[in-house]
């Protein structure tokens, strides 16, 4: 009987205590995370090795939060000056902020259309209770022969790279967002792929990425309980501590008598 008292009286705890401390559990299983990168680049130049490098001055809310790279060249694919990242998640409201700038970037990878430039290529992703937002800024930039770029370009602003004779050789997308599976979101400020052929003219295959940010889903913790719940726990505990701790009691004083 003495067994049945504590065992039952033992459950009925770590439930009061489950109960008191359901409020410090975040509100969804996994609270919101964010990353963010400068470049990354993937491709096969034609007649060239393939290179892949990056992604570089990556940033995490697990950790770097923040980082600084103060210059990239690839050569043949892409030059940059100073690329900033940071990635940060507000513990109160769980909301998430992922940025990644990529200043005075030139593509000799484009060069047969011209010059390819920008002063700066910033991308920007934000997660909150509301949902994830994403944006590109893009300041003086130039795509060759096809002009200069808009300052805020449209979600998913795609450009054809044709060259004479050769056709369609790549395509640009400007302010690039992916809604991922698990409800993040990634804004790609400028992403370039190679379509490939390997015909004559054919610039290569695969693909270059510069600024990333990733975001999202936000999560928000849950506060400790408080109110009537917090009260309704520590009273269960307090019933629950008396059974218990009398049982724990008269079984000493028996063992003793015995």
């Amino acid at each position: 009987m003495r067994f049945r008292i504590v065992r039952r009286g033992g459950v009925l705890a770590l439930a009061a205590v489950a109960a008191l401390l359901a409020g410090v559990a975040p509100a969804v299983a996994a609270p919101g995370d964010g990353s963010a990168f400068g470049v990354q680049v993937n491709v096969t130049l034609t007649g060239q090795p393939a290179v892949h490098v990056g992604p570089l001055a990556a940033a995490n809310t697990a950790g770097p939060t923040t980082d600084t790279l103060a210059s990239v060249t690839v050569p043949g694919v892409i030059t940059t000056g100073v690329i900033n990242t940071s990635a940060q998640k507000n513990p109160s409201t769980g909301a998430v902020t992922s940025t990644a700038s990529t200043a005075n970037v030139g593509l000799p990878l484009l060069s047969a259309i011209g010059a390819v430039s920008a002063t700066l290529i910033k991308a920007t992703c934000t997660a909150t209770q509301s949902g994830e937002t994403g944006s590109t800024t893009l300041t003086n930039a130039t795509l060759g022969s096809l002009g200069a770029l808009a300052v805020n370009p449209a979600v998913n602003t795609t450009i054809a790279i044709s060259l004479p004779v050769v056709g369609h050789v790549a395509t640009v997308i400007l302010n690039e967002q992916i809604p991922n599976a698990d409800g993040s979101l990634t804004v790609n400020a400028v992403h370039v792929h190679l379509l490939g052929g390997g015909g004559v003219g054919s610039l290569g295959s695969g693909d270059v990425i510069i600024s990333s940010a990733t975001c999202g889903p936000a999560g928000l913790p849950m506060p400790i309980a408080s109110g009537l719940g917090l009260w309704i726990g520590l009273g269960l505990l307090g019933v629950i501590a008396v059974p218990v701790g009398w049982s724990a009691v008269r079984r000493r004083r028996t063992s003793v008598a015995a």
